[in-house]
């Protein structure tokens, strides 16, 4: 049996981290569309990896679950790369909630219940999360804790508190990495790590979307005014996914690794706060 890295959401990111942690090991790729994930696998089959492909709706626990068993049966999940989601642009609130708040709840509890001793997930965030201001600890603890099948009926996320798609996004982004710390003491109990890595404007499909979408121009001036002066590349949030699912990463866990290009520090104190 092989050791298994499932990588759910098969964009560029996703393929990103799984080129670099999963060198010897059996592939899972999973994408809404299941053309997505062979489009995916045939890249990374012609790189020399062995790859298996499924199509996932995150946001439905049967199909996370029959993934989850379509995983175990190939051998033992030593990693999980979750990297679907959508973006204010391209949902309304209520999706966006279900997709990337619930979705990434319920893949967290699914997987942590087989996740291999040793093994390791990293949940892609977003800077979005760090730009929403302080939540109560109340808020804080209904997100990490709360079971995923009663989230969404959370007074904090109806439809009379979230009424546009950007705020669902940066409280489904925090969400994320409030909900990875709670299921890092879970996980920890099985002998295994999960952290989320919070990226700025990576280049890739759905970073063009957004650049070429209503909020384009925002967008633009995040790139032009951050300190870095300009946007990340996939390969460099997989460089900090191979640290973190990695032996060079084995004492961090329940954390999240903000990299931005200093968007997030120039919002609260340089060019880009809010007027």
């Amino acid at each position: 049996m092989s050791n298994v890295i499932v990588v759910i959401g098969a964009g560029s990111i996703g393929q990103a981290i799984a080129r670099r942690v999963s060198v010897g090991k059996h592939v899972l790729l999973a994408d809404l569309r299941q053309e997505n994930a062979e489009a995916a696998a045939t890249v990374l089959s012609n790189a020399g990896y062995e790859v298996s492909t499924a199509a996932i709706d995150v946001s439905l626990r049967e199909s996370v679950n029959t993934l989850v068993q379509k995983a175990t049966s190939l051998g033992d999940v030593t990693g999980v790369i979750h990297a679907a989601g959508v973006s204010p642009s391209q949902a309304s609130p209520a999706t966006i909630l279900a997709v990337d708040l619930y979705g990434t709840a319920v893949v967290l509890e699914e997987f942590g219940n087989v996740i291999a001793k040793g093994g390791a997930g990293v949940v892609i965030a977003s800077q979005s999360g760090h730009r929403l201001g302080a939540l109560t600890p109340e808020q804080n603890a209904a997100l990490a804790t709360t079971p995923a099948d009663e989230l969404l009926a959370l007074p904090m996320l109806q439809p009379d508190r979230v009424k546009d798609s950007l705020h669902a996004y940066q409280l489904s982004k925090r969400g994320n990495s409030l909900r990875v710390m709670a299921e890092a003491v879970r996980w920890g109990k099985r002998g295994a790590r999960v952290n989320t890595i919070s990226p700025g404007i990576v280049i890739t499909p759905l970073a063009k979307d957004e650049l070429s979408g209503p909020r384009g121009e925002g967008y633009r001036r995040m790139i032009e005014l951050c300190p870095v002066g300009r946007a990340a590349t996939p390969d460099e949030v997989g460089t900090v996914g191979a640290l973190l699912m990695g032996a060079d990463g084995a004492f961090i866990t329940g954390s999240d690794f903000l990299m931005d290009g200093g968007v997030t520090a120039a919002y609260w104190y340089g060019e880009l706060a809010p007027k």
